[in-house]
């Protein structure tokens, strides 16, 4: 049986590059600054939303644009696509300097 990516936490950052989670304890750097600039991802440009609204629906990285997590009204990536991203370590730096600890 071929696995199947499941996507289950998102960590952005706000240099537009998104740390993504998989079920099989993977991390995947996904960096989205050439994709802001293109089409109905423009919108994402907008730091705050690009932070704000990032989030995991329909098993992926996804930004509820909509506000009410509606999984039709989404911007989503195909996870089969950023689980072709090479790993990478836990962002621990992320962590340290929002002042949270382990």
């Amino acid at each position: 049986m071929d696995y199947f990516p499941e996507v289950i936490q998102v960590i952005p950052t706000n240099n537009y590059e998104v740390y993504v989670y998989f079920d099989d304890g993977s991390i995947r750097l996904f960096n989205a600054s050439e994709l802001i600039k293109k089409g109905i991802f423009k919108q994402l440009q907008d730091k705050k939303m690009f932070v704000d609204r990032c989030t995991v629906l329909n098993g992926t990285l996804a930004w509820d644009i909509s506000g009410n997590y509606d999984t039709t009204e989404c911007l989503d990536i195909d996870p089969f696509e950023l689980y072709k991203l090479p790993e990478v370590e836990e962002p621990l730096e992320l962590f340290h300097s929002k002042g949270q600890d382990h």
